[in-house]
């Protein structure tokens, strides 16, 4: 049987933090780098941690960070990420999402995983909060690249292995929440699913050339009719 890769954005698509995940970053600048530093240089909507962070740092010092300071700072960002999503009043699940994941998870045909600019264990903490990690077999991560389409080619190989052979795969399909996660899957030629429940509405999402796009993940049958090989 062939099946297909889905592969999820975290931030604004599955979930929202209630802003745990800018607030660990922040502390672990200030110590690690300088609290000074302004970090109100880019918009990170649909950014890798690390290209985030090394963008904030070229803009502020002039400079990239060196390997040694880039490790620093994001052992201590995962350090108070797990506090700042333990104690954030603001978390949630996105509407929609659970009941798409259990309906998909139900189906041989979908392998779910992820395609999210986080670092591999950033998006397990985001996940074990509510509980959603259990649907996630594999994915792309920002450890892996700081580009969105090179992490999202890392999902695709480990998703392929868990299938079987490139024969088995039919498609690949990248849901997010920004114009970069559409842009992203268009670099990888997957099919692209916006949802409209992060920092951009629907008709801005339109303009991205997705091949879907909606204002949130509950039309459950619809969606999973949509993504049926």
């Amino acid at each position: 049987m062939v099946c297909r890769l889905i592969l999820f954005d975290l931030d604004g698509t599955l979930v929202n933090t209630g802003g745990a995940g800018l607030r660990a970053f922040d502390r672990a600048m200030a110590i690690e780098c300088d609290p000074s530093m302004n970090l109100n240089v880019l918009s990170p909507a649909g950014m890798t941690d690390p290209a985030i962070f090394r963008e904030i740092f070229l803009r502020n010092k002039g400079r990239l960070p060196t390997e040694d300071e880039e490790q620093r700072l994001f052992h201590r960002y995962l350090d108070y990420l797990d506090e700042e999503v333990k104690n954030s009043q603001g978390f949630r699940v996105l509407p929609g999402v659970k009941e798409l994941l259990d309906a998909l998870a139900a189906r041989d045909e979908f392998l779910l995983g992820l395609g999210t600019g986080n670092l591999e264990k950033g998006a397990q903490i985001k996940l074990e909060r509510p509980g959603l990690d259990h649907y996630f077999r594999y994915g792309g991560y920002g450890s892996d690249s700081a580009d969105r389409p090179g992490l999202l080619a890392k999902a695709v190989e480990r998703g392929t292995e868990l299938a079987g052979s490139a024969a088995a795969v039919d498609a690949v399909v990248v849901v997010g929440d920004t114009p970069r996660d559409v842009a992203a899957g268009q670099a990888i030629d997957a099919l692209t699913l916006a949802v409209a429940t992060g920092p951009h509405a629907v008709d801005e999402l339109a303009t991205t050339g997705a091949d879907l796009v909606v204002a949130d993940l509950t039309e459950r049958d619809k969606l999973v009719k949509w993504l049926l090989p």
